[in-house]
């Protein structure tokens, strides 16, 4: 059996909206950001952005437990020496609730572009009212975990393509074999042979007649002296 690996056609995104009034921040963060990873859905892997996207009201209404109120301090450096600053979280939520929200949300995902992503799928409103309405946001409560019956349906095989058999040439008809070359015996000459024979005696004997004559014109020339 292969391992299962979400596909970005198998990720389903919903919307839900969380009422922060009384609840505590850190219980608040950390159901948050497991929706925000998609941890509540059987497809989850931690590779992928599978989560939903959060909308946290009435950020105002946080509150911490342990007198942490006043212990507990949010730090930030300008990079300078001595650019060290510490705001106390009572300040803190008095005066950027929604600040604080996001802060300890976004501190629970993974430190890297994915967990980045995952962080711009939340939205923190200090008040009750948010403008997402169009998104249909379904209500959640602490605690609860959200149904999901987004289940990718089992693909389908593929129907074998039956590919037509290859054309196949025609074997050329073998050729006749050719005829075998006679080598001519010993005594017997060929008809261009005897040409060339025949040629060269009737040479010789021009020639010959040739020398005879001049011979008797010679001899005449003599007797005539």
């Amino acid at each position: 059996m292969k391992t299962y690996s979400p596909k970005p056609g198998d990720i389903e995104r919903r919307w839900y909206v969380i009422d922060a009034s009384g609840a505590v921040l850190g219980r608040l963060a950390s159901e948050a950001a497991a929706i925000l990873r998609g941890k509540h859905k059987p497809i989850f892997a931690p590779h992928a952005d599978t989560g939903d996207h959060v909308i946290v009201v009435n950020a105002r209404e946080i509150r911490l437990t342990g007198g942490k109120e006043a212990k507990k301090f949010a730090y930030r450096h300008s990079g300078y020496p001595g650019g060290l600053t510490a705001t106390q979280y009572a300040k803190l939520i008095s005066d950027k609730p929604e600040f604080a929200v996001e802060k300890a949300i976004k501190g629970m995902l993974p430190k890297n572009s994915l967990g980045r992503a995952m962080g711009r799928k939340l939205q923190v409103y200090a008040g009750p009212e948010h403008p997402h309405a169009a998104q249909q946001p379904e209500a959640l409560r602490l605690g609860d975990v959200p149904r999901w019956e987004g289940l990718p349906e089992p693909r389908t095989p593929k129907a074998e393509v039956v590919k037509p058999e290859p054309k196949r040439r025609a074997k050329p008809e073998p050729k006749a074999p050719a005829a075998k070359r006679t080598t001519a015996k010993r005594g017997t000459v060929k008809p261009a042979t005897e040409k060339k024979t025949a040629a060269k005696a009737t040479t010789a004997t021009r020639t010959t007649a040739k020398a005879t004559t001049a011979k008797r014109t010679t001899a005449r020339r003599k007797k005539e002296e």
